[in-house]
């Protein structure tokens, strides 16, 4: 595993595919944004769902998903369902 799989949330396989979309880095992970890297992670796999949208957003900020504010789950809520 590597810097990427550090963050909370991010397991071998959300590495894996982070990796294969160009966010190769927590740097990157932090640049591109949990919507803009879900996006991406989208584009290859069709069934991201809306939880790992929270995966993404909570490993940069460094919590856990389940940790997110209610505004901020209900923010990417939003966004997810602009493209389920």
């Amino acid at each position: 595993m590597g810097e990427l799989a550090k963050l909370p949330n991010i397991g071998s396989v959300v590495e894996e595919q982070l990796i294969s979309v160009g966010i190769e880095t927590p740097e990157a992970l932090q640049a591109a944004g949990a919507e803009g890297a879900w996006l991406k992670i989208r584009a290859v796999d069709a069934s991201a769902c809306i939880h790992r949208l929270y995966a993404l957003e909570g490993a940069i900020s460094g919590v856990r998903k389940s940790d997110l504010s209610a505004q901020r789950k209900a923010e990417l809520k939003q966004f997810y369902n602009q493209y389920k």
